[in-house]
């Protein structure tokens, strides 16, 4: 059974940075997207990152500049590296991975920005 979990969220001070990780145990085929996902309480879930198999990015306006996606192909993990984070990024952040048949979520991880 396949699983994501998610790692390296926490309190952190405005300005400051975090990395967050997305491993995946058992084995997923045919990945073609991977991203990260947020969602503040009374929101709707948002699209903060995704990269595909061939290291296309794509980033919400919100984060560009601040926030940098990566991955290891050979782990099937995926990165998201915060920086100069601010108020507004706190949220629960979601790791998704996308293969050609469907979707997997992880449980997420809270980051708080706060001083």
């Amino acid at each position: 059974q396949v699983q994501l979990v998610e790692s390296g969220g926490g309190l952190v001070q405005p300005g400051g940075s975090l990395r967050l990780s997305c491993a995946t145990s058992g084995s997923i085929r045919n990945i073609y997207r991977m991203g990260w996902y947020r969602q503040a309480p009374g929101n709707e879930r948002e699209l903060v990152a995704t990269i595909t198999t061939s290291g296309v990015t794509n980033y919400a306006d919100s984060v560009k500049g601040r926030f940098t996606i990566s991955r290891d192909g050979a782990k099937n993990t995926v990165y998201l590296q915060m920086d100069s984070l601010k108020p507004e990024d706190t949220a629960v952040y979601y790791c998704k991975i996308e293969v050609l048949w469907g979707t997997y979520w992880g449980q997420g991880t809270q980051v708080t920005v706060s001083s």
